[in-house]
């Protein structure tokens, strides 16, 4: 439900902009400036794509193992290099974030097989990420413009258990400590006299399997786990 709250605010705010009357501009020095700096406040809901053993039912007793999104927080800082005209840009946006996600296994009871079992392992994660990103923006229309995010994301979980002693009785996922990921997003900005702030959607895919196979009854019927991420957030730059 999230991801589609996330678009609707996007276009919700990219209709009021454009229902603007021709207007003198904020800021109307800003695409001047070779470089600036800035802060980002957000929130996120991560989740996992998972990828059963496919042998997980015979082997293991687990009908499904379905990844439930979580709401977290995040906030960082903002350095953007202006590379080719107003438009082009590069952001570089380190931000600590704070990431839960639920796995929710679902096996056939041995006290009732006609009701199901049910599991659930909660993996918390803080982040510290580093994404580098190519912005392209429209050109100003009064003051308000439109623009479209792409790039990669390094991380790097504080909160890792990789190296923790498993207990047999209580086992746990282990997620590894470092993560790559692609990222993708948009957002609409917003010129005020001293300060330009924009509304951005981001999402964020792992493209390192980030499960750490130590053969517990939790782990084995897993094959794959990627992070995944989607975020909303404000960011001021000036």
């Amino acid at each position: 439900m999230m991801k589609w709250s996330l678009f609707l605010t996007l276009i919700f705010c990219t209709g009021i902009a454009y229902g603007q009357s021709q207007k003198s501009k904020n800021y109307s020095r800003f695409d001047e400036r070779r470089a600036h700096f800035g802060f980002m406040l957000g929130i996120n809901s991560a989740s996992n794509t998972v990828y059963q053993n496919a042998d997980s039912y015979k082997l293991y007793n687990v009908k499904s193992i379905v990844s439930n999104s979580q709401t977290g927080g995040q906030l960082g800082i903002v350095s953007t290099l202006k590379l080719w005209g107003p438009t082009t840009r590069l952001r570089f946006l380190p931000s600590l974030s704070f990431q839960e996600r639920v796995l929710t296994f679902t096996s056939s009871s041995i006290v009732n097989p006609l009701k199901d079992s049910i599991l659930e392992e909660r993996i918390a994660s803080t982040n510290l990420d580093f994404p580098l990103m190519f912005q392209f923006r429209t050109t100003r229309y009064n003051n308000f413009a439109t623009y479209v995010l792409g790039g990669i994301q390094y991380s790097l979980d504080l909160q890792t258990q990789q190296n923790a002693n498993q207990s047999n009785s209580d086992p746990f996922i282990k997620i590894k400590r470092d993560d790559l990921q692609v990222q993708i997003g948009g957002g609409v900005e917003f010129f005020t006299p001293y300060f330009k702030f924009g509304i951005e959607v981001k999402y964020s895919q792992g493209i390192v399997n980030s499960l750490i196979q130590d053969n517990t009854t939790s782990s084995r019927p897993i094959d794959f786990l990627y992070n995944r991420v989607w975020g909303l957030s404000i960011v001021f730059e000036g």
